[in-house]
């Protein structure tokens, strides 16, 4: 007959239930319902204890039976409470703490084998034969396993998916019918998905063991990341070599949210028309994706590109070869109205050209180029070489210096429309100050140097006034920027007007003339 295990090993199995519980709320919150099952044996031991030491007190045949019956109760409870504790510490606190994480089924693996050990321990200290208990248990196994074959695949499958690392929880995977997911858990039955759509997907392990499943984005030794394809047409009236510039150079001029710039975006030119069915060829932007979860909403931003860009270099997406577009001819006349219009508005705005004539202004009009630029575009580049000047029109930038020996930047500036920037560029051919950003959606129309190059040699003393609002702009910030005294402003000022003018004679090779 088994000794019962008495108060003090239900004291002490108590006390340790107690302290692990505190470490597990306090190490490991998410192991808590855990907890229950020791709590549960536990209350059982304890429950067969109490019972236990109330029949010793009892003397009947009946009872005695009943005695050795509740004895090996307590013995199994409390062997099992004993497991469960140590499987709490040993996995759930002790592993962690010592920065080895194991797979859920391991743990349950092998405290599962320990509840074995610990039940043949047991019938061995009470003298009950093992052998007619596992001859009953294969036979009852047997049956479970005929009935319950689909539930045993997918448990094994489970095992499996654990045990060999194939896939993990983060993962996320496309499955053979094409849904896209990130597993957010691997159980013993099924795996869990959860898709873009806000749906949860249930999948029985065995389905995906017996099928061919994609994990997205992931290479040895490389980042997270997952190509895309944003596809477009444009049609056989523009080169290819040109539009696979124009649109690399838009998407590569500044990081995108959700682009990774490790490969960079690439533009093909896939394919041409076939059977005569469609007058135009077919391009493709491939661009890898860094957040999964995300990947509408960052296609659409390289689709805004990709639009922005095409527009600015005068390249208009393909159309059917059968549309016919009509206009009345007054409304072709009103149109250019409105567009002359909008260039002279746009042309006044600018300080620098106040010192023209009407005439002259409107003589700009056929050098003025309309480019739109989405938000995010980088517009100039700190250093480049470039002679435009930018007249906003709508939407506003940022003006971004980058600091001496760093790749990191600055907003120094912002401009609003009406505005322009760029003058320097334009009228004196250096480098770029600053990275120009726009902050929102922006329409402006761009003036290179041949323009203004004739009115400068017809009328050679407008430099001169230009040279004078350039240098009162550049003098103004020097001001704000290095705390110029009166004396100071004055001095820098003359010398500006006399450097600008230099410069603007020697950019448009005009006649060399003092300031006066």
């Amino acid at each position: 007959m088994i000794e019962l295990l008495g108060l003090r090993a239900f004291a002490a199995l108590g006390a340790a239930l107690v302290l692990v519980a505190a470490l597990i709320n306090r190490f490991a919150p998410a192991k808590r319902p855990r907890i229950r099952r020791a709590l549960f044996l536990y209350a059982i031991f304890g429950l067969s204890t109490i019972t236990g030491e109330v029949l010793s007190h009892v003397e009947a045949p009946r009872v005695t039976g009943w005695g050795e019956t509740n004895a090996l109760i307590a013995c199994m409870a409390g062997a099992f409470t004993c497991v469960e504790l140590a499987g709490l510490a040993i996995f759930d606190l002790l592993l962690p703490a010592l920065g080895v994480v194991l797979v859920t089924i391991t743990s349950d693996i092998t405290v599962g084998f320990a509840y074995v050990f610990a039940t043949f321990a047991v019938l061995k200290a009470a003298n009950v034969s093992a052998t007619s208990v596992v001859t009953t248990s294969a036979v009852v196994s047997g049956v479970l396993a005929l009935s319950l074959q689909a539930t045993l695949g997918n448990i094994l499958g489970g095992v499996a998916l654990q045990l060999d690392g194939s896939i993990h929880v983060g993962d996320w995977v496309q499955l053979a019918d094409g849904t896209q997911g990130r597993v957010i858990a691997i159980r013993w039955r099924h795996t869990v998905v959860e898709t873009r759509n806000w749906d949860t997907l249930i999948v029985p392990n065995s389905n995906l063991l017996a099928q061919n499943i994609t994990i997205l984005g992931k290479r040895r030794g490389m980042p997270l990341q997952h190509r895309m394809w944003i596809y477009f047409n444009v049609d056989f009236r523009f080169a290819p070599s040109r539009v696979i510039d124009v649109v690399r150079t838009a998407l590569t001029m500044a990081h995108i949210e959700g682009v990774a710039d490790q490969p960079p975006p690439s533009v093909i030119s896939y394919d041409f028309a076939k059977d005569n069915r469609d007058s135009f060829a077919y391009y493709a932007v491939r661009y890898w994706l860094t957040d999964l979860a995300n990947d509408d909403p960052t296609s659409s931003r390289i689709r805004t590109r990709i639009y922005t860009a095409l527009e600015r270099a005068n390249i208009p997406l393909a159309k059917p070869a059968q549309t016919v577009f009509f206009s009345p001819e007054q409304d072709e006349a009103d149109r250019g109205k409105r567009h002359r219009e909008r260039r002279l508005s746009a042309l006044a705005g600018v300080e620098i050209f106040r010192w023209l004539t009407p005439e002259e202004r409107a003589s700009l009009l056929d050098h003025l180029e309309f480019v739109p630029y989405t938000a995010g575009e980088t517009i100039t580049k700190q250093g480049a070489v470039a002679h435009w000047l930018y007249i906003i029109c709508a939407g506003k930038v940022e003006v971004r210096r980058h600091l001496e020996g760093s790749t990191v930047s600055k907003t120094v500036a912002t401009i609003d429309a009406p505005g322009f920037f760029g003058e320097m560029g334009m009228l004196t051919g250096e480098p770029r100050r600053a990275d120009v950003v726009a902050v929102t959606d922006v329409d402006c129309f761009r003036l290179d140097k041949t323009g203004l190059e004739r009115i400068l040699h017809a009328r050679p003393e407008v430099a001169r006034e230009i040279s004078r609002t350039l240098a009162k702009r550049d003098n103004e910030l020097a001001t704000v920027l290095e705390g110029l005294d009166e004396e100071a402003r004055k001095a820098r000022m003359v010398h500006l007007e006399t450097h600008m003018l230099d410069r603007i004679q020697e950019f448009f090779g005009l006649e060399r003339t003092t300031n006066g």
